[in-house]
């Protein structure tokens, strides 16, 4: 035994455990050197955006509270932001709680009673569900006149175009695109699909919005969907665009005049962008968005291991070991909801915060079902840190993401075979 795989005997992984993990990353260089190529693109591009911006010592550390006029910091952050997205504007506040929260901040911002909202993707990520309305919830869109629709993807997982056009009329106001899968077993939407489907919809109806839900996407590809012709582009600060590092956030990027409207509903109609104070984070959103790159790839890195893992232990696995990545999530099909619980409860024992704890599902706000969580985080939450959660529901498929970097991931990772192992759920041999 080596000393480094000592280490992991200390932390309970058992021999052929890790035996088998340096099996499957023996056959992942090539593909990790290409993570590393698009980290390289993706740094250097985030690096010309800050300095175009002329970002400088006094946006790290200007506190600004109150109404927090004139805060530099915060102003120069969403300049850069719209440089590294390839848009007109941006809007970046610790004020926007989440990543549903800045889709509701959006889609209320634009949407006014009498339109129609239209999903080309099928079903959209479950917290939306009662922000549209489609379950009944206080102050949805449904209950201010909004209307919704959506087309279902074909069996392979692709746009059916006939179905999106059919459904698009003179009241569809806003087409949602969300790239990831959310809890769902489709495939993940490459930048390059989502331009053609923002071609297409625009080809029938070109006053439509188009806004691309942009969660755990960011800094995947060295494309981002306001290169492809998005309106609106969404997402967290607490996943890949934070690095790590924001201790809360969201940000919507896009033409400037929906991004106004999105100022001016997150604050009030007369203020807008010209208030909200930074109260002291923007250190942390400025090197988070420095470091996000690299963390990303480290993160991707972390999801291609996963991939091949459980692939060769016969388990679904969405994306498959070997196809190209559009975002850092990695579903794993266990079948029985004691797998689920048994992956889970592995990543959380190899966490660096609350590794003591034991998972347990749970009702969450915002889901129709149980679901399991494990995140053993510095940010409540943070799933571009290492973590793992599901819906107690079948498949029982496990979606597992994050790591600050490719060394936990890695860890985390056999943590979960050894847990799936303790409980006699998967054999190696």
């Amino acid at each position: 035994m080596t000393e480094l795989a000592e280490f992991y005997r200390e932390f309970g992984i058992r021999d052929e455990v890790y035996r088998f993990g340096e099996s499957v990353l023996g056959e992942l260089r090539e593909r990790f050197g290409e993570i590393d190529r698009i980290a390289e693109y993706n740094q250097m591009k985030v690096i010309q955006a800050m300095q175009k911006s002329q970002v400088n010592e006094n946006c790290l550390h200007y506190y600004a509270s109150g109404y927090g006029y004139n805060d530099p910091g915060r102003d120069t952050l969403e300049e850069a932001y719209a440089a590294v997205f390839h848009t007109q504007s941006a809007l970046v506040r610790p004020q926007i709680t989440c990543g549903t929260h800045a889709l509701s901040l959006a889609l209320s911002a634009v949407l006014r009673p009498g339109d129609e909202l239209l999903s080309p993707v099928g079903k959209p990520y479950d917290t939306l569900e009662e922000v549209i309305g489609i379950r009944p919830s206080k102050g949805s869109l449904a209950e201010y006149g909004i209307t919704y629709s959506q087309a279902e993807l074909l069996s392979d997982g692709s746009f059916d175009y006939e179905a999106i056009k059919k459904a698009i009329h003179d009241k569809t106001k806003l087409v949602t695109i969300q790239r990831s899968k959310g809890y769902l077993t489709r495939p993940s939407f490459s930048v390059k699909q989502i331009g053609r489907l923002i071609a297409f919809v625009k080809e029938i109806k070109p006053d439509v919005i188009c806004m691309v839900d942009n969660c755990y996407g960011e800094f995947v590809e060295t494309v981002e969907p306001g290169d492809v012709g998005a309106d609106l582009v969404v997402g967290s600060l607490i996943k890949n665009p934070g690095g790590g590092l924001a201790p809360i956030g969201g940000y919507i990027a896009g033409k400037k005049d929906l991004i106004d409207a999105c100022g001016y509903r997150l604050t009030s109609p007369g203020l807008g962008k010209e208030v909200g104070a930074s109260l002291g984070v923007m250190q942390s959103f400025y090197q988070g968005l420095f470091l996000a790159p690299a963390v990303v790839a480290g993160a991707l890195k972390g999801a291609v291991f996963a991939a091949n893992i459980y692939e060769k232990l016969g388990y679904p696995v969405i994306p498959k070991g070997m196809e190209s990545r559009h975002d850092i999530i990695q579903a794993v099909e266990l079948g029985t909801p004691e797998g689920l619980i048994a992956f889970c409860r592995g990543i959380q024992a190899a966490a660096p915060v609350d590794s003591y704890v034991v998972p347990e599902p749970w009702a969450m706000p915002g889901y129709d079902s149980d679901v399991i969580m494990a995140a053993g985080a510095f940010v409540q939450g943070a799933s571009i840190e290492l973590s793992a959660d599901g819906p107690m529901k079948p498949p029982y498929a496990v979606y597992f993401q994050g790591g600050l970097t490719w060394h936990h991931a890695k860890l985390g990772i056999l943590m979960s075979l050894e847990y799936m192992m303790r409980d006699g759920l998967v054999r190696l041999t």
